[in-house]
């Protein structure tokens, strides 16, 4: 190796994340300052918008996505695995508090008159997500499709220990992480707030990165299924 000459250092996760959240950043910021010209005033999202619908679908999602990471980070010994756990953890609730506090804001309830999803049935991501137009779905059908873990996967996360603890916890989150995408894509694509677009945007790119760092541990892990 000459002076000139320095080793390749591989980059953790963490700091991939942050580079495409930026990138995501401003290239959201780009799109929307383009767009301040032509908006003269920011309506209130109603009940049926589908920042609302948004809002109180990604709170439950959330919320299941909280609880698991918080159980996993109790019981992993892997260091990795734990710090990415606590990212997820904290992250998501305080996007889930922000939330909450935009339905305050806007003087709508935290549980609307539609089914889960419905909000989503007239964007391509909805389509592309399984969500039927002008048919409600089940919270059982909707937990599905938003790739939510099942009550007998929540206990066989609980009750595992050790590697098999981690190697559930990676699939379940890869599963649920794909499962909040195309949330945020319908959303994307329908909604106008701005704020609600931003975290949207920060959702996709975020949850994206995470996806290819939980593929990276369980490839590390050995997990198999």
């Amino acid at each position: 190796m000459t002076d000139d000459e320095s080793p390749t250092v591989a980059r953790p996760w963490w700091v991939i994340a942050l580079v495409l959240l930026a990138v995501a950043a401003v290239a959201f910021a780009v799109g929307r300052f383009s767009t301040f010209g032509t908006q003269a005033t920011t309506t209130t999202p109603g009940t049926t918008s589908a920042e609302a619908g948004f809002s109180r679908d990604m709170q439950v999602h959330h919320a299941q996505a909280i609880e698991m990471a918080m159980e996993i980070y109790r019981k992993t010994d892997d260091e990795e695995l734990r710090i990415l756990a606590y990212d997820i953890a904290t992250g998501q609730s305080g996007q889930r508090g922000e939330m909450y506090d935009w339905l305050v804001q806007w003087g709508l309830s935290q549980s609307g008159a539609d089914s889960m999803m419905a909000w989503m049935s007239d964007s391509d991501a909805g389509h592309a997500h399984g969500v039927p137009a002008g048919e409600p779905m089940t919270d059982e059908e909707a937990h599905e499709a938003m790739g939510m873990a099942s009550d007998d996967e929540l206990d066989a996360l609980e009750d595992a220990t050790g590697r098999e603890a981690d190697c559930l916890f990676l699939s379940l989150m890869i599963r649920h992480h794909e499962g909040a995408i195309p949330m945020a894509e319908a959303l994307l694509e329908l909604g106008t707030d701005p704020r609600a677009l931003e975290v949207a945007a920060s959702i996709e790119a975020g949850q994206t990165a995470e996806i290819d760092a939980m593929r990276s541990i369980q490839s590390r892990l050995g997990c198999t299924g």
